[in-house]
């Protein structure tokens, strides 16, 4: 078990101002405090109310690796493990780092299969993996019994450290810079002034900050509390064992590798000349549910051996050593998870000043790298890549409390487990639902969830019918899905659009602010834009479609996941004479798309919705089935096609209206999985797949949008990309293969990584497998020949020109 390091108070005085206050001192805390005074911020102070480390850094395993399901938070791991030697340096306080290498282990087919996709992703991340033998295995770690394994994947970054070395070293380098830490000192109290700025009351007295920091760890809920914040993070039990000393470890003459055998649910390492063993049980045991005791501190839980019996004796079975070796320390500590397992950071949303990095689990593995983000959104004002994976702004007012302890005690079992591309998850469901999710569940639906609102993925015959095997090749309702695309392209098909975002802007103002805010072209009354949202650095934050409703009043519709993160980057600018309004649960709706969507629709609204009275991209508030709705003529689906929106309490009696003038047009419900079907023929790009922060408008394409005449956010940063020529493009691929690819897979040019896959599936219309791929510019133009990797296996693919279906857009423009 890691050793306590105690330190005193520095036997300094309080300030009474500082530029940021965070308040925690493990190790992600102490990771922000060094970030932030070595990149100028060197007026920041950390309070910690006991010693640092106190909490979940002190018990932690220590085992550090790469490979997560993010490929940008495997990157910042990388970058973590890779700062231990500086900060080390720098402090002169050694972190304890044994870089041994280390080993992903498969077991099955699927695992193998996994791996496979985790060995394509490091091929363009540039993360050092290569595939060892099972033999070659057990001669790197001779405990092993080789023949339970397929094959191993092997990561030379992976290893071990000490967690309070390197907890003080992070806390240590800071002060080099001139950062200060207070130990014993807790924060009692924030409260926030008219000026935005904060006070933080400590026994030691009050300090005024302009920033605050929540990296509470174990008491990030109460200390989100104080400041009138619910955090859904939950903090569960965990085992790990230490054994006595094993003579074949003693005796090997080296440190042994670490390892992750994902089907007996174990990781492992060499501790002394002993092994370390840890699991996540399959029935997770959440902590104090009610909250954290404030005495808490350097202390363990009650081990329950019993409780992780099953995957101990798989351990002993893989490790034959371990079953005769004596266990000398069983640790259970608690620590924090977050609902889906990744870390919670950033400027909360709604809130002015005030940050968190809490729920950060592997703090060892991804210390280092929040600290770096966060320090480069508070100083540069958004960090360097798009970290969407960690923003605190994923989880709306939806995630509860109660929600996030249940979804975080699924994703603790889950740790260990697979979870399949095409695969939802049975816990927390039906957080958010429309009026008509009972309706659309006894017609087939297959329901996902996204922003916690529950969405048909694809239609089964029945109920009964609605199921799908987990897989990453395709899987049963790929015959359902290609019944729904059929019917958006020869009939006429309808959609839920509750989970787009809508957000209103009004006032004076409202005009000129969207036109500095937006890169691309603000509509006038009646009319609606495509448009791009950028960052001062030219990254994509948005891809927005406008409509003006009224000379001072136009509605936004984007993404349903970025409504908080969208709403969060408009306050930063909106002026006093603009009002906006995050409006995504007040407006709920139909699309309907598809030659005959024109006629349908005739049926039920008195407007002229002819070619002339309502063309290609106009809007209007009206009524349509009988009720009042905002109608815009658009569609993601590339056919003709309709938005229809309207208020909740109208949606039963729009949807009947639609379906009743439908019924003898062929009109039937789609989902998701046709409508990114759909998309794919048109070559369109998704937010959160090909368009996010990682990418500038000129890579994804967006700049045809973009009104170069004016001034917007942004814009110097396009310009350069314009105008200096970009490194890689997105392109549109068609694959020859029988397994479609879904997101990262690598593509390869002569053994070379030059690219990879954001989005993909299987066209159904055109019959393709296809893909969008951001690719080295030089191999972008039409009919490059390429490989993608899929599963192990290269396939070839073809960059195409245009669209694979209407091409010029005259079906959507009809």
């Amino acid at each position: 078990m890691p050793e306590v390091v105690k330190e005193g108070a520095q036997g300094k005085a309080l300030p009474s101002h500082a530029k940021v206050v965070i308040i925690g001192g493990g190790v992600v805390g102490c990771s922000i405090l060094f970030h932030l005074a070595k990149f100028g911020w060197k007026d920041a102070v950390l309070l910690e109310r006991d010693e640092l480390t106190s909490g979940s850094s002190w018990h932690a395993a220590g085992q550090i690796h790469t490979i997560s399901s993010d490929p940008n938070i495997s990157r910042l791991q990388s970058y973590t493990i890779d700062l231990y030697k500086e900060i080390e340096e720098l402090s002169g306080h050694s972190v304890g780092l044994h870089m041994t290498g280390g080993f992903y282990l498969a077991s099955n087919k699927t695992w193998h299969d996994y791996l496979k996709r985790e060995r394509s992703k490091a091929r363009y991340m540039g993360l050092h993996q290569e595939w060892i033998s099972p033999k070659e295995l057990a001669e790197r770690h001779p405990l092993i019994d080789p023949k339970h394994y397929y094959a191993a994947l092997w990561d030379d970054q992976d290893g071990d450290l000490d967690p309070s070395g390197t907890t003080y070293a992070f806390a240590k380098a800071a002060r080099t810079f001139g950062a200060q830490y207070f130990t014993h000192t807790p924060a009692t109290k924030t409260e926030q002034r008219s000026d935005g700025t904060w006070d933080v009351t400590t026994p030691k007295g009050v300090i005024n900050a302009e920033h605050v920091v929540n990296c509470g760890g174990l008491w990030a809920r109460e200390v989100g509390h104080m400041g009138g914040l619910n955090l859904p993070v939950q903090p569960m039990e965990h085992h790990y064992l230490i054994t006595e000393k094993i003579d074949e470890i003693a005796n090997f003459g080296s440190r042994l590798p670490c390892g992750i055998d994902y089907e007996a649910n174990i990781y492992f390492r060499q501790e002394r000349e002993g092994m370390l063993l840890g699991t996540y049980e399959p029935v997770g045991v959440p902590w104090k549910v009610d909250g954290t005791p404030w005495t808490f501190g350097h202390e363990l839980l009650p081990p329950n051996l019993e409780h992780i019996a099953d995957r101990l004796e798989l351990g002993f079975e893989r490790i034959p050593a371990l079953a005769n070796a004596g266990i000398k320390d069983a640790i259970n500590g608690p620590f924090t998870f977050g609902p889906d397992g990744n870390p919670i950071i950033g400027p909360v949303p709604g809130m002015t000043n005030y940050w968190c990095a809490v729920g950060v689990m592997a703090g060892f593995c991804q210390g280092g790298g929040v600290g770096l983000t966060m320090a480069e959104w508070m100083i540069d004002g958004e960090p360097s890549i798009d970290v969407w994976a960690m923003d605190v702004a994923r989880f709306g007012n939806w995630a509860s409390p109660d929600w996030g302890t249940v979804k975080s005690t699924e994703n603790y079992e889950r740790r260990f487990v697979m979870t399949f591309p095409n695969e939802t998850l049975p816990k927390g469901r039906k957080q958010q639902t429309t009026a008509l999710y009972d309706r659309l569940v006894a017609k087939g639906g297959c329901m996902g969830q996204s922003f916690g609102l529950e969405h048909v993925l694809w239609f089964a015959d029945g109920p009964d019918d609605a199921h799908e095997d987990p897989t990453f090749e395709r899987n049963r309702s790929f015959d359902y899905v290609a019944a729904e695309c059929a019917a958006v392209r020869s009939g006429v098909g309808g959609i839920e659009v509750a989970n787009f975002a809508k957000h209103v802007i009004k006032g004076p103002g409202a005009r000129a602010w969207l036109n500095k805010t937006m890169a691309g072209f603000i509509p006038k009354p009646g009319r609606m834009t495509l448009t791009p949202m950028l960052t001062e650095k030219g990254r994509l934050y948005g891809d927005l479609t406008v409509a003006c409703l009224g000379e001072e009043h136009f509605m936004l519709f984007g993404s349903g996941a970025m409504q908080d993160a969208h709403s969060r980057f408009f306050a930063q600018t909106l002026p006093d004479d603009v009002s906006h309004a995050n409006e995504t649960e007040s407006w709920h709706g139909i699309a309907v798309s598809g030659p005959k969507s024109r006629e349908l629709l005739s049926r039920i609204t008195r407007e002229d919705v002819s070619a002339d009275g309502m063309a290609f991209r106009d809007c209007r508030e009206t009524y349509v089935g009988g009720v009042p709705v905002v109608l815009n003529r658009i569609s993601f689906s590339g056919e003709l096609g309709y938005e229809i929106y309207c208020r909740p309490q109208y949606l039963i009696r729009l949807s009947e209206a639609i379906e009743e003038a439908g019924s003898d047009l062929g009109y039937r419900w789609y989902g998701n999985r046709a409508l990114m079907s759909l998309r794919l023929e048109k070559g369109w790009g998704a937010w959160g797949l090909e368009f996010r922060p990682d990418f500038n408008a000129v890579e994804a394409g967006m700049d045809v949008f973009i009104n170069w005449k004016k001034d917007f956010v942004g814009k110097a940063a396009t310009e350069a990309a314009r105008d200096e020529g970009v490194a890689r493009k997105l392109v549109t691929l068609v694959i020859d293969t029988e397994i479609d690819v879904t997101l990262d897979e690598a593509v390869m040019l002569g053994g070379e990584a030059v690219g990879y896959i954001t989005s993909g599936g299987y066209a159904h219309h055109v019959g393709k497998s296809m893909a969008m791929a951001y690719v080295a510019s030089a191999h972008a133009e039409a009919g490059s020949m390429l490989d993608v990797e899929i599963l192990g296996e290269m396939k070839c693919a073809v960059v195409m020109g245009a669209p694979v279906y209407d091409a010029n857009g005259a079906n959507m423009r009809a």
